[in-house]
């Protein structure tokens, strides 16, 4: 899962905490960013017990500083990849398999999910394989060290300061600090929620009263449809269909005018949306069952004579949770291998 949906609440974060420039580790300590850390999350009534051994004997791990900075910056180059190999590598017949098993071990469940979210069974067993290969890889760091460390580094504070916080109220409701571990970045759980994502979306999925994405295989599904419902899911709907596009079309004569206000580089490869009868019109034939009233978007990734797809809003929901179409599309098209 990546930060965008988060960047906006961190803002509210920043005018609480004290200011510090970003090149903390010349100005500040580590252990005297953390106190700051500690009475933020006071202030917002984490308990003192869990503010005792969350942040004992934290120090700062240089590795997640490393591999923070060595995150790419804005791309330079117009061109792209192609969608083609990255498909081959994530939606391969072990991860089918996987998610074909995992499904029929958790039909009752995904059934109930079904019912109550509105979210296909299938989708929501496809983020949990290519997020943690069904529960297997969910990332052995300390989550308060990290993001503490990414905090005091500086170079997105506000939002991993805000999640620091978040996780010590996760801690509160008495998970310790060995189970609270994830990846470098603060995401954790089957579904590899950040802090706060758990702490407004987490669902109890079997019952019991407590939303255990680390542990219980329920409760991070029923999350992951929490999520998407969130999000703006909308039930019945694909979350698209591939197209088969005539020799000549100028795919890119209908591309949107429209600027994203953010992950541009994700939507500026997508045409305008237009209802599927008007495509059809157009000699654009969707190769499975979709509404004429649908809109959708037309995708041809890689170009003339290559595989297309229509996209309904249901696409965009996917990239709610990691907005590249490389992802979205391998999501997309291992559900629709595990539903098969």
């Amino acid at each position: 899962m990546k930060f965008k949906p988060l960047l906006a609440a961190a803002g509210a974060f920043a005018l609480a905490l004290p200011a510090v420039p970003a090149t903390a580790q010349q100005d500040l300590s580590f252990d005297a960013y953390v106190q700051l850390l500690i009475a933020k999350a006071r202030a917002e009534g984490v308990s003192e017990a869990t503010l005792a051994r969350m942040p004992a004997g934290l120090e700062p791990n240089d590795r997640v500083i490393r591999l923070d900075r060595a995150q790419p910056g804005s791309p330079t180059s117009s061109g792209y990849p192609a969608l083609a190999p990255y498909i081959a590598r994530h939606v391969d017949a072990a991860r089918i398999r996987g998610g074909r098993s995992a499904r029929a071990e958790w039909s009752g469940t995904l059934r109930a999910i079904e019912r109550d979210y509105g979210v296909p069974g299938e989708i929501v067993v496809a983020i949990w394989g290519h997020e943690t290969a069904y529960g297997a890889v969910k990332g052995g760091f300390d989550l308060s060290q990290a993001l503490a460390t990414l905090a005091w580094e500086g170079r997105r504070r506000d939002l991993f300061a805000s999640e620091w916080v978040a996780l010590m109220k996760v801690a509160d409701k008495g998970y310790s600090r060995g189970e609270l571990q994830g990846s470098w970045a603060g995401a954790f759980g089957n579904p590899q929620f950040l802090p706060s994502v758990y702490l407004r979306l987490a669902a109890d999925g079997n019952g019991d009263g407590r939303a255990d994405i680390m542990n219980d295989s329920a409760d991070a599904l029923a999350s992951i449809a929490n999520y998407f419902r969130d999000a703006g899911w909308r039930e019945g709907q694909p979350w698209g269909v591939g197209a088969y596009v005539p020799s000549g079309f100028d795919v890119a004569a209908y591309r949107t005018p429209i600027a994203a206000p953010v992950c541009s580089r994700v939507h500026e490869r997508h045409s305008v949306y237009k209802p599927v009868s008007e495509w059809r019109a157009l000699g654009i034939q969707p190769q499975r069952a979709i509404g004429d009233d649908v809109l959708v978007t037309l995708f041809q990734p890689d170009g003339p004579g290559t595989p297309a797809w229509l996209l309904t809003s249901n696409y965009r929901v996917i990239l709610e949770y990691n907005c590249s179409n490389y992802y979205a599309m391998s999501v997309g098209l291992l559900a629709d291998e595990i539903a098969e």
